[in-house]
């Protein structure tokens, strides 16, 4: 049985894909170094977070599934060393939900990883992902609740840092929940790398960081395009169709800049996330809780340069962005098709001409 278990949960929109990308290519390495990522593949941590919250939606997940928190469960016991798991959809489980994980865990040690950062930064990334995963809710829409439900995940349950320390009070003692404050423009950029090895007790230099990026962002006027193209995408249903057509193709493969326009929510939502910033710090600080990094950056800053919201994007301007998709597009298509063009009329290797020419004449053709 592993001796610690370090269970890191997000919060969404804090560097979880960095860190996963860090953790899941080089799991071989940090395996020789004592630490477990236990999984058959990545998607296991995903869907351990749905079975343990409850979520229906895991049985539409393909064979094996269902069984995969059982089968981390099982590699964490046979290891005798640390094990990672990390998904940032655990943040939404609820408090009886977490008891049950760590009994489930037991006897290991079970340490919390919370990676957190001001809230409405927080609050305007979580709103292109919901974009990214298909949503059509203009800003000055979302995040209007905090759901009872652990299987939302897009609303200030799983993005406000003290609700979930509320929740996971009970289940984990304070001083085994880890936040993890995200670094500053000033830090080095393997910052989060390095303040997230320190916790799980690995070497940073020891585990090959330095190929791994935090996700680019849309600007506002490419992410009003995608909300306005999202009611028009039917046929794309699943998660798995939605995460490689809609994530992965549209938005992080056409609609990204590199000169994209940041922006923000609402006087009232700026508002609410600045409540919420100085809540969640004043529970910090009242806690026995780990925080690494500077805490006073879980606050949203007093001044804020000026930016756009979103409604006022305008018509032209969602013109344009359509016609250079559109030219982004025929240029993907063509480079697809030319790559296809070319693979089909490339020679067959020599060995499989060969065996095609023997099942064709029933002769051995080779000189």
């Amino acid at each position: 049985m592993s001796e610690k278990v370090f269970v890191h949960i997000g919060l969404p929109k804090t560097g979880t894909s960095y860190l996963q990308s860090i953790i899941w290519p080089h799991r071989g390495r940090l395996a020789e170094l004592g630490v477990l990522v236990p999984g058959r593949e990545k998607r296991d941590h995903l869907l351990s977070s749905l079975i343990v919250r409850g979520d229906d939606a895991v049985r539409r997940r393909g064979p094996g599934a269902e069984e995969a928190w059982d089968v981390v469960r099982a590699q964490v016991a046979a290891h005798p060393g640390t094990s990672v798991i990390s998904h940032e959809f655990f943040c939404s489980a609820s408090a009886q939900q977490w008891q049950r994980m760590v009994d489930d865990l037991a006897p290991a040690e079970v340490h919390v990883v919370v990676t957190a950062r001001e809230p409405l930064g927080l609050f305007t990334s979580s709103w292109q992902e919901s974009l990214k995963n298909k949503s059509t809710t203009p800003m000055a829409d979302y995040g209007r609740s905090e759901s009872d439900d652990p299987r939302e995940i897009w609303d200030w349950r799983a993005l406000d840092l003290g609700l979930v320390l509320e929740r996971l009070r009970g289940a984990v003692p304070d001083e085994r929940v880890h936040v993890i404050v995200g670094p500053g423009p000033e830090d080095p950029r393997d910052e989060l790398w390095r303040r997230f090895a320190g916790v799980i007790g690995v070497d940073p230099d020891a585990v090959p960081h330095e190929h791994a990026f935090p996700n680019a962002s849309m600007g506002v006027v490419e992410a009003e395009l995608l909300r306005r193209l999202n009611a028009h995408l039917t046929d794309v249903r699943s998660a798995r169709e939605r995460a490689r057509w809609i994530r992965t193709f549209l938005a992080d493969g056409l609609l990204v800049t590199d000169s994209a326009e940041r922006y923000w929510p609402g006087d009232d939502q700026v508002a609410d996330a600045r409540r919420r910033g100085d809540r969640a710090l004043d529970l910090v600080g009242a806690g026995g809780y780990d925080v690494v990094g500077d805490a006073e950056r879980l606050r949203v800053p007093a001044d804020l340069p000026p930016r756009r919201h979103p409604s006022d994007v305008t018509e032209a301007e969602v013109l344009a962005a359509s016609v250079r998709l559109n030219a982004r597009l025929v240029e993907e298509v063509r480079r697809r098709t030319l790559d296809a063009e070319a693979a089909r009329h490339q020679p067959a290797p020599p060995r499989l001409r060969h065996l095609l020419a023997r099942r064709l004449t029933g002769r051995d053709v080779r000189r």
